[in-house]
């Protein structure tokens, strides 16, 4: 049976299916498309799988979605794990000796790969072999299985954590900036003509301005704002609707959501404006350390809400401001 409507979908599937397939159809990030068009087309030409390409950026850029629209443009298989889903050389081995020529294999999160686990990779980026050390002690032997050529996309929101040698050996490197508003706004009218939602300008526009910058957060509020559209205004996403299923949903008109105005309100009114530390934060506000720091504040930093010192997280006048809460007489000369 065909489905007409995307609300017939599960939350996951309806995710996947707003993603764009072809790098014509990838909104924003235009010097990425421009390089990545001209790597691919010559990697077409000279008929060779094209080389590593990491990805780094924010979560809910879209590295997920370029990999798989590089595989696409390439014509060739995609595979896809995860860096925490490979624990053995085994689990490496199992992927890389399934592979098709020229396959697109993507591993996301590559910074969480066990660091006895990059060893395993490098021969196979370079030599396209894997060594397999086989039987024990003074009977082991190295047994070199070779691998068609293909090419290992990694993902990767902290580029640091990864090792040098390991990020040296992807020759395309390419790090996802936050989005504009306006292709926020093209992006949110596209996805609502996937998802058959009757959206006007002015709405787009009110769910982009408080996306974060990131595509994935659009996609998640248009799909919340189109239940409150169906629900109380018959359907039709104006600017006002927008607004108010947003001002519902506790996504001010900066984009922060109820954790952001938390961690504001936790290192302001609790800590003085700071500075504190990240675990002492992450205990306070009830929130995993990595998740602060990947997650909250890079957008947090981005519109000068906090900065990071050398002793921890402090809150600007601006995170007063926004809060409507007086600076504490110390900290006005910091501010």
């Amino acid at each position: 049976m065909t489905l007409l409507r995307s609300e017939a979908l599960p939350e996951d599937d309806v995710e996947r299916s707003l993603r764009p397939r072809r790098l014509e159809d990838f909104i924003g990030q235009e010097t990425l498309k421009d390089q990545l068009a001209v790597s691919i087309a010559a990697a077409q030409s000279r008929e060779e799988a094209l080389d590593h390409v990491l990805f780094a950026g924010p979560p809910g850029l879209g590295k997920t979605s370029l990999a798989q629209i590089v595989a696409a443009e390439l014509g060739v298989a995609f595979v896809q794990t995860a860096g925490p889903a490979l624990e053995r050389k085994g689990d490496v081995a199992a992927f890389l000796t399934a592979l098709e020529p020229r396959a697109v294999f993507f591993v996301d999160e590559i910074h969480r790969l066990p660091r006895a686990l990059e060893e395993t990779f490098y021969p196979a980026m370079e030599d396209h072999c894997l060594p397999i050390t086989v039987g024990q002690g003074a009977g082991a032997r190295v047994v070199t299985i070779d691998l068609p050529a293909f090419t290992l996309i990694g993902a990767t929101t902290r580029t640091g954590l990864l090792s040098t040698p390991l990020r040296d050996r992807f020759g395309i490197q390419h790090r996802l900036e936050h989005y504009q508003q306006v292709e926020l706004a093209r992006i949110v009218r596209r996805s609502a003509r996937l998802l058959g939602v009757e959206i006007e300008d002015g709405g787009a526009l009110a769910v982009a301005s408080r996306s974060r910058g990131t595509p994935r957060v659009a996609n998640r509020l248009l799909r919340r704002v189109r239940d409150y559209a169906e629900v109380r205004s018959g359907g039709v996403v104006t600017a006002a609707v927008a607004a108010a299923a947003l001002d519902l949903l506790e996504v001010d008109q900066a984009g922060l959501d109820r954790l952001d105005r938390e961690i504001l309100r936790t290192i302001c009114a609790k800590f003085g404006g700071g500075p504190v530390g990240l675990s002492t934060l992450a205990a306070a506000v009830g929130e995993e350390q990595h998740t602060l720091e990947d997650v909250y504040e890079p957008y947090l930093l981005q519109l000068g809400l906090i900065e990071r010192t050398p002793r921890g997280r402090a809150a600007t006048a601006r995170a007063f401001a926004h809060l409507g809460i007086e600076p504490p007489a110390a900290q006005l000369g910091l501010l």
